[in-house]
């Protein structure tokens, strides 16, 4: 899988120091997908805390999450990027749905047997947030309500966003603790007749 309508994604897990592993992932990003050493990769946050990778005068569009010991980057050399990774855990799926989901996305969790709501939550959750990254405003400007495509089996595809034809978002799967999506905008997200040509190759270590 790659090419310039592959998102890759570098998971990793650290016990500390996760500036340095923010670093040290988009680094190696940038190594990876401008060709260059990491050496020649600068890296940094703008203004608005969004991450940028640089090398010989090429940015590349990248994406940053963190949970816990967890750090995630993603990197894309077409259109725009957004990753969000969340630790599956217990929560009170409704009431948090009922406050911030629209209706639909609601009454489809509220038809879920009970111990499959909270993960539900989560990659409802963690789509919003890809999908608002990719499109550079995080959840601002009612981003929580803004409508997912609804998770299904194809945890790898990414799908459209209702609404838009220009942003796709899916769950890749990666480790059992965590759950994670990704986001692409622009030139990636476009598909031809046979299908959407952006694939996901996700490296965990």
């Amino acid at each position: 899988m790659s090419g310039r309508d592959t998102v890759h994604v570098w998971v990793c897990r650290t016990a500390g120091g996760r500036p340095e592993a923010v670093d040290r992932l988009l680094r190696r990003a940038g190594s990876a997908l401008l060709g260059r050493a990491e050496s020649e990769v600068t890296a940094g946050r703008r203004p608005d805390g969004r991450p940028w990778v640089r090398a010989a005068g090429a940015d590349l569009p990248v994406s940053v999450s963190h949970d816990g010991g967890v750090v995630v980057v993603a990197a894309c050399r077409a259109g725009t990027v957004g990753v969000d990774v969340e630790r599956r855990r217990a929560l009170p799926a409704v009431a948090l749905a009922r406050r911030w989901y629209a209706p639909p996305e609601l009454a489809w969790l509220r038809g879920l047997p009970e111990p499959a709501r909270a993960e539900a939550f989560l990659l409802l959750w963690t789509a919003k947030e890809a999908v608002g990254k990719a499109l550079g405003r995080g959840l601002r400007d009612g981003g929580l309500r803004r409508p997912m495509p609804l998770p299904g089996q194809a945890r790898g595809l990414l799908r459209p966003v209702p609404g838009r034809d220009d942003v796709r978002v899916g769950h890749p799967v990666c480790g059992g603790d965590l759950v994670l999506a990704v986001a692409v905008g622009g030139v990636a997200a476009r598909a031809d007749p046979g299908g959407p040509r952006v694939a996901v190759s996700v490296r965990c270590g």
